[in-house]
């Protein structure tokens, strides 16, 4: 392994893509996949499941898109069911 590369994150791109949005609802696809790190399809992929299961919903504001999170969702797995993405996004999001 090489330095600055790693083998793991504790997120996945679920998560970096949901506080990318955050951090920038306006931002282009392109954008997102830069900053996630994934492909603009991969990136529009997460977005669509991210829509699909309740945790943001996405625009047409002209030709772009504004992506507004849903608060107050709960995570999906099990063991952190109990905990709303509200936390993750006050510790990393803005």
């Amino acid at each position: 392994m090489t330095a600055g590369h790693h083998a793991w994150t504790f997120l996945t791109n679920h998560g970096h893509v949901l506080l990318a949005v955050a951090r920038a609802p306006d931002a282009r696809v392109a954008e997102i996949a830069a900053e996630v790190g994934v492909s603009t399809r991969a990136a529009l992929s997460i977005l669509r499941d991210l829509e699909e299961a309740g945790y943001l919903t996405r625009t047409r504001v002209g030709r772009r898109t504004h992506c507004e999170i849903r608060p107050h969702q709960h995570f999906r797995h099990p063991s952190t069911a109990q905990h709303e993405i509200d936390g993750l996004l006050a510790l990393l999001g803005r």
